[in-house]
């Protein structure tokens, strides 16, 4: 029975085995010291651990703007969308960079239907700061696992035969455990992906005042536990 794995990681084995059979019959050199494989693509994060302090005084000028012309009022929410008990640490580092994609999403679009109202001008930087987080965000929950096996999958065969998952930790330790079938959204981070689609039949006002109140936790809370991976705990 054959077992789907990642590409990279068959493509690895196919090269040790065809290299060990060639070289036990002589038709190939032994190289003495392994080639420098292409830089890794994917998922980079860690500079996000922290913002610097021009960026985090750029979010805090547009929510005072933001609360200078907020009513209390105009807060009319059916429901919470960003409670204090949410913790991205509740959920599985896989899980982690899928929800804040998710809020990320959510806050981009509010945010962005702000631009031309009277605090168009202090979400300039803002924006560009979370447009920019936003795309490498969605590197990594498009690629799935960072490191150098996902730069290999480009030259690997539809015909490679499917490594046993019982070799994966021999051969690609750096794959961390991906989302399958059974392990769709559910649980935690089905109900946080719910609750943020639900968002979107909110008032306006509602949403842009949960959004701004819950920009400074996005990036220092948010942000830094998807930036620092298992570390995060």
């Amino acid at each position: 029975m054959k077992l789907d794995m990642a590409p990279g990681c068959t493509l690895v084995l196919v090269l040790m085995l065809t290299t060990v059979a060639l070289s036990r019959t002589g038709a190939v050199p032994v190289p003495s010291a392994p080639r420098a494989l292409p830089p890794a693509r994917g998922c980079h994060m860690a500079q996000f651990k922290s913002l610097s302090p021009q960026e985090l005084q750029a979010f805090k000028t547009a929510r005072d703007a933001f609360e200078d012309s907020f009513l209390p009022k105009d807060w009319d929410c059916s429901t919470h969308l960003f409670p204090r008990t949410r913790d991205l640490k509740h959920l599985q580092v896989w899980e982690r960079p899928v929800a804040l994609e998710a809020e990320l999403a959510l806050t981009l679009t509010v945010l962005e239907a702000m631009a031309n109202s009277s605090l168009g001008h202090s979400l300039e930087q803002p924006l560009l700061t979370l447009q920019n987080i936003h795309s490498k965000l969605q590197a990594c929950v498009s690629v799935g696992a960072p490191g150098w096996v996902w730069a290999l999958t480009a030259w690997t065969s539809p015909s490679v035969p499917a490594l046993p998952h019982s070799l994966t930790p021999l051969l690609c330790p750096q794959v961390p455990a991906q989302p399958t079938a059974s392990s769709r959204p559910r649980g935690r981070l089905h109900h946080w992906l719910h609750r943020l689609q639900e968002a979107r039949k909110e008032s306006q006002d509602c949403l842009e005042a949960s959004v701004m109140f819950n920009l400074l936790r996005l990036l220092t809370r948010d942000l830094k536990c998807v930036a620092s991976g298992d570390q995060c705990v």
